[in-house]
């Protein structure tokens, strides 16, 4: 077929163009435009077989091989296949395994199957030597690109240059149209909008609910025992406020008198009537009422499961492929949104404003699950990224925030002719600790 196929070792590609850009390999020092990156591979690739573009292959490592935001930008662009290996850290490095093994089979298998004329590979790895030569007895040209070495030497494998039928250098003026260095003068993109909301969530206010309840069990202000000797801590000079231990509220939500150890635990381990549960948000304690243990003011409000109809559901996981990005400030965001958007009641919106900084459990968890779809909670160590379950929260804030403010502002009556000009409240913020 008088057609040609690109494969790409993204590790190579965008390794290589950040050694040449910011002056080391990893890629967390450049910004990469994809769109223009792979409208970029395309027009050279036609141009130098003179063959049409059959598809482009991405082949990239990611943990699990759970697709990351960049994937799924490039995965739902026109003739962009993505083809992923496993990422796995050893000797405190990253490596990719099973990448080379997928770009053989694919060159191997284009070749044999004879469905191109042409093929452009996009790599450095001498490991590629037998799928370029199987290409070439099966009749297909094979054609070896390069980024320009930031050292002026070669950065690919001498054989696999020696074998090529073709090659070609990417310079640093082709690479610069598309990708970015973060910290270079004159090759920094423009700095990220800033996120305050972040810090606002960092710096969440302890309740005094808590220490009001611990004072009102028998907490003196020098820290003298309460009748079952467990001790309650005073409020901190000078008006500051510390957070109580586990321990500090177990013996708070004992009934005068009532014994610690395994007998407080009896009557189906239940607190004593009257008592408060309460559970650790992002920081702090907040009081949990009720007869499910949620606070009356947040039971009311209806998760996004519940607002979603199955023709909704549906059109929603279309959007989530074909159009959001995957990140983390942006998902919370797209949340926010439909959340809002399938509302009855605007009363609920103006409910959940007043709780800020802290979204309600049931709310909260359902928005990290829908995370989880993007892959952003399962970090590269097996652990959860904080920062990234931070930015989702700040994100889905965000949106509640303009569309509170936009609705305040749609509320507010217009004014008398020769009457003070009416002006929105500015939204409360959080008070320091």
């Amino acid at each position: 077929m008088d057609r040609c196929v690109v494969l790409v070792d993204a590790g190579y590609l965008l390794g290589a163009a950040a050694s040449l850009l910011a002056g080391e390999p990893s890629r967390s020092r450049i910004t990469v435009d994809h769109a223009a990156l792979i409208q970029g591979l395309r027009e050279r690739a036609e141009a130098d077989t003179e063959q049409p573009l059959l598809r482009i292959y991405w082949f990239d490592g990611a943990p699990d091989r759970v697709p990351q935001p960049e994937h799924r930008r490039l995965r739902v662009m026109p003739r962009v296949t993505v083809r992923l290996g496993a990422l796995t850290r050893s000797d405190g490095r990253w490596a990719q395994k099973g990448v080379d093994a997928a770009m053989h089979a694919e060159l191997t298998e284009l070749a044999r199957n004879r469905a191109c004329s042409d093929v452009v590979l996009v790599t450095g790895d001498g490991d590629l030597l037998p799928g370029l030569m199987s290409a070439k007895e099966h009749g297909v040209a094979v054609h070896l690109w390069a980024v320009q070495a930031a050292d002026g030497d070669y950065n690919q494998s001498e054989d696999l240059v020696a074998e090529a039928d073709e090659r070609r250098v990417l310079d640093r003026a082709w690479i610069t149209r598309a990708v970015r260095a973060k910290d270079l003068t004159g090759l920094c993109s423009p700095p990220p909008a800033p996120r305050p909301d972040i810090a606002a969530i960092l710096s969440a206010p302890l309740p005094e609910a808590a220490l009001a309840e611990a004072a009102r069990n028998g907490a003196s202000s020098d820290g003298e025992q309460e009748g079952d000797g467990v001790p309650v801590p005073a409020p901190a000079a000078g008006g500051g406020r510390s957070v109580p231990t586990p321990k500090d509220l177990a013996g708070a939500l004992r009934a005068p008198g009532q014994q610690a150890g395994p007998s407080a635990g009896q009557n189906g381990g239940q607190p004593p009537a009257g008592s408060a549960l309460r559970w650790s948000s992002d920081k702090g304690w907040i009081d949990r009422a009720g007869p499910l243990g949620e606070p009356a003011e947040t039971a009311s409000l209806p998760t996004l499961a519940q607002l979603t109809s199955a023709e909704q559901r549906w059109a929603d996981r279309e959007e989530d492929i074909t159009t959001v990005g995957g990140d983390p400030f942006e998902v919370g965001q797209v949340f926010a949104r439909r959340w809002m958007e399938r509302l009855p009641e605007t009363v609920h919106l103006q409910k959940l404003a007043t709780m800020y900084p802290r979204i309600p459990h049931r709310i909260d968890g359902e928005l990290l699950r829908y995370a989880a779809r993007f892959g952003l909670l399962a970090h590269k160590d097996d652990q959860i990224d904080e920062h990234d379950r931070y930015a989702i929260r700040a994100g889905f804030w965000r949106e509640i925030d303009v569309r509170a403010a936009a609705e305040h502002v749609a509320a507010v009556p217009a004014a008398a002719p020769g009457a003070a000009p009416l002006t929105p409240a500015a939204p409360a913020t959080p008070a320091a600790e």
